[in-house]
Formats: structure tokens, C-alpha cells, sequence
């Protein structure tokens, strides 16, 4: 079942803790992509490494609207990055980027996509980061604004409950403020995650 809006209608930081263990989902000319959520960030209008955090612009607008919507932009010069907006209703922005999946379904078209076959990828360094998952599942540009809680080509599903004690929180990854900001949430001991620097328990 696709994941409703009122599940993204929450604080930030809660949505990322409870987007571990669902499932992403793109749809290619029928075929299933689909991995397990394994590691998430939480970004929020007050958040001084956030998009929202100098107000509205043409590229962060996405973050201020409703939320269940797909937050797409490209960075570095190279890749795409994956966010939904989640926010309660007292907050004006919020959005959780999506760092790794662990691949369940559509192996082979991702690996295609990443090139891995003729470059020796391992299943484990397939989506374990945000540019290498939006590359493995053909997400850009075309994404960004897109309603994930209607289905299509691009929506989250239920997967797993993931509880508190299997839950690791860490500072965020490529930032250089708010990086006391524990918001950065992934399932302990998988092995598809991007990294384990900075390996903490969340309580």
C-alpha cells in the first residue's frame, strides 16, 4: 500500500526515523525498481543546513508546499538527490532526503543504469548514497514536485516496522552547519548503508 500523505503530515525528524524499512518504488516501461529505505536525513526550515533556512527560492519552493511530494535537485555538478516533503502543520518547510536503499526488486535494470556490470559494482555499493539511488533508479529533474502518495511511475510503500533499538542516529554527511543535529537515521548493522562514520544508537 502507498504510503498516505497524513504519513508525511509529521515532524520532520519523526518522518526519517519512520521512512526506514518502507519501500521505494520506480516504475520504467512496466518494469519494478524497488529497494528498502535503509538511511534517511531530516532537514527543516530552521535548519541552518537546510534549503528552507533563507526562505523561498525557485529551487527549494517544493520544501514550503504540500507534503508526499518528491524534492529533487542536482548537486555537485553530477548527481540528483532524492527528498519527500514532511513537515506538521506548524512547520513551514521540511524535507527527508533519501540516502541508500538496500535493492529488493529490478536488480539488473539498476545495475544497467549504473554501468555496473562493465564497472564491477558490488549489489552492496549499488544505491548506497543518494546520488548513486536516484541514478540507479532513473530519478532527475523530471521528478521534482511529483506527487508520491497517488502511485505512478514513483511513490514509497509500506515495507517493515523498523524499531526505536534498531535505529542508528548520526550527524549528517556534507554539511558544515548544524552538524550537532543527530538527524541523520539508518538501520543498525545494514549493509547497504553509505557509511558508518560517525555510528551512534538512537534511544
Amino acid at each position: 500500500m502507498v504510503l498516505s500523505r497524513e504519513f508525511y503530515a509529521r515532524d520532520t525528524v519523526e518522518v526519517a526515523k519512520s521512512l526506514l524499512g518502507k519501500v521505494l518504488v520506480r516504475v520504467i516501461d512496466g518494469n519494478i525498481l524497488s529497494g528498502m529505505i535503509v538511511e534517511t536525513e531530516a532537514y527543516t526550515r530552521d535548519d541552518p543546513a537546510s534549503h528552507a533556512y533563507r526562505g523561498v527560492t525557485a529551487r527549494n519552493k517544493v520544501m514550503f508546499g504540500d507534503v508526499g511530494h518528491a524534492y529533487v535537485y542536482f548537486i555537485y555538478g553530477n548527481h540528483y538527490c532524492l527528498n519527500v516533503v514532511a513537515k506538521s502543520k506548524d512547520m513551514e518547510a521540511g524535507a527527508v532526503l533519501i540516502r541508500a536503499v538496500e535493492p529488493i526488486q529490478g536488480i539488473d535494470v539498476m545495475m544497467r543504469n549504473r554501468g555496473g556490470y562493465a564497472r564491477g559494482i558490488r549489489v552492496e555499493m549499488l544505491t548506497n548514497g543518494p546520488g548513486k539511488l536516484t541514478q540507479a533508479l532513473s530519478i532527475d529533474s523530471r521528478h521534482n514536485g511529483l506527487d508520491l502518495t497517488v502511485g505512478g511511475e514513483l511513490y514509497i510503500e509500506e515495507g517493515k516496522s523498523i524499531s526505536d533499538r534498531d535505529i542508528v542516529a548520526t550527524g549528517r554527511i556534507g554539511i558544515s552547519e548544524g552538524t550537532d543535529r543527530l538527524w541523520r537515521f539508518m538501520i543498525r548493522d545494514n549493509r547497504f548503508v553509505s557509511t558508518r562514520k560517525g555510528y551512534y544508537y538512537y534511544q
